[in-house]
């Protein structure tokens, strides 16, 4: 396996972005802009390896893009229950669109992005409680949107029409210290993306890195607070695909004490 120091990896970033354009192999990978770096660093998918590699995250974003980042995952508290498979997704759910097709008839869905300062149209949203240090999720059926009716009316009839219960929350000591260690410190590479009318090819070119240092959890409550953080559910009867924190586009050194730009 390749080691790098922390100059090292700077200096093959780079060297990369000198290369200008270059193609994606594994086309067709949603994950390509970083497995195409990671290939490119010689380096083995999510583990960058130099001195106290724990201590650093390497992550990678097509600019001028919509899509989020996703920081981490992390199921809500309390675990004892599991509260997505077992409350959100019987509960709140419903008929997942590939019931009788892909899955049984049955198949149920409970997938919500969701953020702060706003309900999504299903009626759920984020709460910061800095007070009791707790980020919530809640539901005000009031909020639900028209088109939902049906939906709403069979909610009404499994678990009524009130406030979570339990509240589904995460606590600010147990996030500070799942996030602080994956997340201390980032090497966040940036890259422009054009493609190929002809052969359909993808290519990067990896432009823009900056160093981000000293994880700020201020930042990231601030960021949550402003709706550039989004939770994200996304769950089925057969299967929880797990809840993410997710980051809106150029906000990743909010999160950060110390930025220093190397290209």
């Amino acid at each position: 396996m390749k080691i790098f120091t922390k100059e090292k990896l700077i200096q093959s970033l780079k060297e990369i972005s000198e290369k200008g354009w270059i193609e994606n192999k594994r086309y067709g990978n949603h994950g390509g802009i970083g497995n195409t770096l990671e290939d490119l660093l010689g380096i083995e998918e999510n583990n960058l390896p130099i001195p106290n590699a724990a201590e650093w995250e390497l992550k990678t974003q097509k600019a001028k893009t919509t899509s989020l980042t996703t920081l981490f995952h992390n199921e809500p508290s309390p675990r004892a229950i599991k509260f997505v498979p077992s409350i959100l997704l019987p509960k709140y759910g419903w008929k997942h669109k590939k019931a009788g097709v892909k899955y049984p008839d049955n198949e149920m869905s409970f997938r919500q992005t969701i953020h702060a300062g706003n309900f999504s149209d299903r009626g759920f949203s984020v709460i910061i409680d800095r007070k009791n240090k707790k980020i919530l999720i809640t539901f005000n059926y009031k909020k639900v949107a028209p088109k939902h009716k049906n939906w709403l009316l069979a909610v009404e009839k499994r678990i009524g029409l009130g406030e979570l219960y339990p509240q589904p929350y995460w606590g600010f000591d147990d996030l500070k210290h799942k996030i602080g260690t994956k997340l201390l410190n980032t090497f966040y590479v940036i890259a422009d993306v054009k493609k190929d009318r002809i052969s359909k090819k993808e290519f990067y070119h990896y432009n823009k890195v900056l160093m981000l240092q000293k994880f700020d959890f201020e930042g990231f409550l601030t960021a949550l607070e402003n709706g550039n953080i989004l939770i994200d559910f996304d769950a089925r009867t057969g299967h929880n695909h797990g809840t993410k924190f997710r980051l809106r586009q150029n906000h990743f050194p909010d999160l950060y004490k110390k930025i220093t730009k190397i290209l």
